[in-house]
């Protein structure tokens, strides 16, 4: 078997940060080219970057979470894009404000169908959620990393909560190992 570890792609990466100030929305969305601001829909201001992909959405608190990057340093550069267009607006910002990763949401596949019955009698209830009715996924919550895989039958699963890029792939060595063990994983 190939290593699934390297089928793991980066589907999403979610992260916040502040400027230390509260933010008159509708003023910045009025002269910020490109913002959506319903207040009626959502509270927060939504600012699309193009190069890299994301989007912030900027709270009156001056809050910001940044949402749609596939990398870490795209979450940085876009923030740093977002940071740019709000001091043009003479908006005071400090030179690196601190970005913390709350969630990285990665794909991959282990190669082979599972039998998702199987696995959940293996892994024990304490671990898992297996509703088929309600969803095809098997949810698998691991310990070490911190994180929740949900398996599908086709072999493809998610891995979410992580911080770090480096979660998938314990998740995946978790997973596999696990499986293996159970006889359930060629």
């Amino acid at each position: 078997m190939d290593d699934p570890k390297d089928t793991i792609t980066i589907e999403n990466v979610v992260a916040s940060t502040g400027i230390g100030q509260e933010l008159d929305l509708q003023s910045v969305a009025m002269d910020l080219e490109g913002a959506d601001y319903d207040p009626e829909q959502f509270p927060g201001l939504v600012y699309r970057t193009a190069d890299p992909k994301s989007a912030a959405l900027i709270f009156r608190s001056g809050k910001i979470v940044c949402t749609g990057a596939n990398s870490t340093e795209a979450v940085h550069e876009s923030l740093g894009i977002v940071f740019e267009k709000l001091r043009a607006l003479d908006i005071p910002i400090e030179d690196d404000p601190e970005i913390t990763v709350q969630n990285i949401v990665t794909s991959a596949d282990l190669g082979e169908s599972l039998n998702l019955n199987a696995i959940a009698i293996g892994l024990g209830l304490e671990h898992i959620e297996y509703e088929p009715e309600q969803f095809p996924g098997l949810v698998y919550r691991i310990d070490e990393p911190d994180v929740v895989a949900l398996l599908f039958g086709s072999g493809k699963l998610v891995v979410t909560g992580g911080t770090d890029p480096a979660d998938a792939a314990a998740a995946m060595d978790v997973i596999v190992e696990e499986l293996s063990g159970l006889g359930l994983l060629e």
